[in-house]
């Protein structure tokens, strides 16, 4: 029997399906998909089925310094005990096996996992196959020259588990001891997210110390016939034109001038050409920014990206690549789009062009192509909205990296008026080259009518517009994965995981992100005390150790030593300054939960939680003082930096995933509730009979609304409502609960007929039932699958997961997507 091993089941099916021409059969093993015909065996694994972590003796965080993790055992443990069992079982029965995993560091190293995992149980020969995409013909090709497995690229991978392992534990177990931030919400510390932070941390700190200044310009419209067109004034400034006034008075002067006359003559008018290169092929940092530009975050872009990889429609999206290999046929790849009703009139017209050349890039590899797509094309009906939509980006960069340039014909128009001067830039799009099949790129134009030098033209509504300079921007993902791969952090595996980490621990929010109080202090501290954890120059050069190791020019045992003995250096540093530290991010962490001043005495309120994990706001003075305010039972709270203006209290927005909602100030909604009175509706179904008991509209200090019995806390019964909305009681009434009708927003264009709320909840609870994996939001059947892949097969093992270990096992799914699908089950 002939044992093959990929990197994750998806990729064994297709893999399975295309040796076997599509005989072979499923089976299930200790929870595990085999896929069997023959005398072959394909079973697909989870990523990484083994994990590097220190022994147990080391796991007690408050038994055990974290500086004596430095230079601590480091050892191997199976993290998918059903995988691991599955895989030495098929092993045990066969002949030979192959390696099927990704082609890149990290796939060598799972595949070197794997390789070790059968070595355990015999010594069977052990091939390697490697392809850039799952196509027929890439994967009949690989296997029939199978190779051997690098063991210096997977050593490269095993250094940074290692090196990641000792950074982050050492570190994130010094900082959350110091700042006594531990459980669940505990400093998180990694050797390329540190450096990362400190990108973001300081470009917030630019902004925040920006300081703008006013300047001035004016625009006026010029009219050729029927024609009209915008101009701008300007001046020259020691040889170069300026259209910015920084003085008023000058703005105000040169307003006036151009207000008191109708015309304008033209002085000078210049016409250009001007060519327009296509784009190069995609690497995965430009998939990325393309991706961006269309709405999808980097984690999520290749999360697709890897979907369609494996099912074979496009390459390995994870690339350095922008030179297209000598043996890619452009041509063929164009003539397999001919019969597609999506793309065939295109790929039509580029196979017309005299010459088909593809543009280059300046990074040319030999491991993968650039990213590209297949011969083998999907129908829209077999893809999902965002798959369909990210393809057809591959595609149509493509396209655009085959057809001709774009020929752009500027003309530029001076014209004086008042003895001041004038512009307008036209440009039309002359020849539409690579822009007629790749609309993702501007090809906006702006007409400007053709005119004569000495022409008068008319002259109309002048502007005086006043503006401020603007502070830089945030990075938004895309650009700060570009801004990580110019300085060396990570790679092009790890970048969009990085920032995806720096979410999940609570160290960024929004898009772009925006660092929180806490990222601040981190940074803040690390600066201080070893500025060695945040430096990207460190980071780097430990990048370019592993790729030396890659290369042979070093071992893993030299590279990971260096880095223990840097580390070590900066624990020296850390050592007099533990106390200070702590103080230091205590105050931020409170500094993030703080709303506002106490009523009561003055303290601080903060965010807490309860021992029953519910958060509430409390009195920082406690327990002197027992001032407490409730908050929403669904989500987790953030503080906003909007403030109530009457009780200087901060906002809070609850998160909770697609459900996520902003309640306010906690004191106007707690008196919102204690200034409403209980409208009784009709009588309450559990107790009405034997006790009297009546349903009636409650508005709750939490900001919360419901229908429920006024015999509370005697009687529990109640009904959820809409927070927001004016809700209307009708004459209507239901015949089974008799109960009126309720209608939220009457008012509006568009009101919610509620109707009776026993039944509506009713309708919601069948409407919403949760019985399997697929029921939650963002679960298909391929994402089932891998879940369950991953030993999350059922609600109640989602329920109990740890969030960060299931997206480190499964692809494509994040941690903050398990925290949602957890906070919907517990809804």
């Amino acid at each position: 029997m002939e044992l093959i091993i990929t990197e994750k089941d998806n990729a064994a099916r297709r893999i399975a399906e295309i040796l076997s021409e599509g005989s072979a059969e499923a089976e299930r093993r200790n929870g595990v998909n085999v896929y069997r015909w023959g005398t072959k065996r394909v079973v697909g694994l989870s990523g990484h089925v083994v994990g590097v972590d220190f022994p147990p003796e080391y796991n007690d965080w408050r038994d055990v310094e974290p500086v004596e993790l430095i230079d601590a055992e480091v050892t191997k443990e199976a993290t998918q005990e059903n995988i691991v069992t599955t895989l030495k079982q098929l092993a045990r029965k066969a002949e030979s096996a192959v390696i099927a995993t990704d082609y890149d560091r990290e796939g060598e190293l799972i595949g070197k996992e794997a390789y070790e995992l059968i070595r355990e149980v015999t010594d069977v020969p052990v091939s390697r196959v490697r392809f850039s995409s799952i196509t027929e013909r890439e994967v009949r090709e690989a296997f029939a020259e199978p190779d051997e497995i690098d063991f210096d690229l997977a050593a490269a991978g095993e250094a940074r588990q290692i090196i990641d392992l000792v950074w982050g534990a050492a570190l994130t177990r010094f900082l959350s001891l110091s700042a006594r931030q531990l459980g669940d919400d505990f400093i998180s510390v990694g050797r390329v997210q540190s450096p990362t932070l400190k990108l973001i941390v300081d470009r917030e700190r630019e902004i925040q110390a920006f300081d703008p200044e006013d300047y001035w310009e004016i625009f006026a419209d010029l009219t050729k016939d029927d024609s009209k067109f915008e101009a701008q004034y300007f001046y020259d400034d020691d040889g170069k034109e300026a259209e910015r006034v920084w003085d008023e008075d000058s703005a105000d002067a040169a307003y006036a001038d151009l207000s008191g006359v109708d015309a304008a003559t033209v002085t000078g008018v210049r016409r250009r050409s001007r060519t327009d290169s296509p784009p190069t092929p995609f690497n995965t940092t430009a998939f990325i920014s393309a991706a961006s530009s269309l709405g999808y975050s980097a984690q999520r872009a290749m999360s697709i990206a890897e979907e369609l990889y494996t099912a074979g429609y496009m390459t390995y999206p994870r690339t350095d690549n922008t030179v297209y290999p000598e043996d890619l046929e452009e041509d063929e790849l164009l003539d397999a789009f001919v019969s597609s009703s999506d793309f065939g009139e295109d790929a039509e017209a580029l196979l017309e062009q005299d010459d088909i050349v593809a543009t280059e890039g300046d990074e040319e590899t030999t491991d993968h192509p650039p990213i590209h797509p297949t011969g083998e094309l999907p129908s829209k009906s077999e893809l999902s909205e965002d798959e369909w939509e990210v393809y057809e980006l591959v595609v149509r960069r493509f396209f655009a990296t085959v057809a001709e340039p774009a020929t752009w014909e500027r003309l530029r128009v001076v014209a004086e008026a008042a003895g001041r001067s004038l512009k307008a830039n036209g440009k039309r799009l002359v020849e539409p080259g690579y822009h007629a099949v790749y609309p993702y790129s501007s090809a906006s134009e702006n007409h400007v009518p053709d005119v004569e030098e000495g022409e008068e033209l008319a002259m109309s509504d002048v502007r005086l517009e006043d503006k401020q300079t603007q502070p830089p921007r945030r990075y938004g993902q895309s650009r700060l994965i570009e801004t990580m791969e110019k300085k060396g952090l990570g790679t092009k595996s790890t970048r969009h995981n990085s920032i995806e980490k720096l979410y999940d621990r609570g160290y960024i929010e929004g898009d772009p992100p925006r660092p929180t109080t806490l990222a601040m202090a981190v940074v803040e501290a690390a600066e201080e005390f070893a500025d060695r954890v945040v430096s990207d120059d460190m980071t780097a050069q430990l990048e370019q150790d592993m790729t030396r190791i890659a290369n042979g020019e070093a071992t893993l045992d030299e590279v990971t030593d260096e880095s223990r003995e840097m580390l070590q250096r900066v624990f020296d540093e850390l050592a007099d300054s533990r106390e200070e530290i702590g103080e230091h991010l205590q105050e931020s962490l409170k500094a993030d939960k703080t709303l506002g001043p106490c009523p009561q005495c003055g303290e601080a309120m903060l965010v807490r939680r309860s021992r029953q994990g519910s958060y509430f706001v409390g009195c920082d003075g406690f327990p002197e003082c027992r001032n407490t305010l409730p908050l929403p039972s669904t989500g987790e709270p953030l503080v906003l930096e909007d403030e109530c203006e009457e009780h200087e209290m901060h906002h809070v927005k609850m998160l909770a995933g697609r459900d996520t909602f902003v309640h306010g100030c906690p004191r106007c909604e707690a008196e919102k509730a204690d200034e409403s009175e209980d409208e009784v509706i009709g009588p309450c179904p559990d107790c009405h009979d034997s006790e009297g008991g009546e349903l009636a509209i409650k508005h709750l200090r939490s900001g919360s609304r419901l229908v429920g019995c006024t015999r509370y806390p005697d009687c529990e019964y109640s009904l959820p409502l809409p927070r927001n909305g004016d809700i209307e009681v009708t004459d209507e009434f239901c015949d089974e609960h008799d109960l009126p009708e309720l209608v939220v927003d009457p008012d509006s264009d568009d009101p919610w007929e509620l109707g009776c709320p026993i039944c509506n909840f009713e309708e919601y609870r069948a409407r919403n039932a949760v019985e399997e994996l697929e029921d939650l939001s963002g679960i298909g059947g391929a994402t089932a699958e891998k879940l369950e892949a991953a030993g999350v097969d059922s609600l109640d093992a989602l329920r109990e997961a740890d969030a960060d270990v299931v997206a480190t096992e499964v692809q494509g799914v994040s941690a903050s997507q398990v925290r949602d699908w957890q906070t919907e089950l517990e809804a």
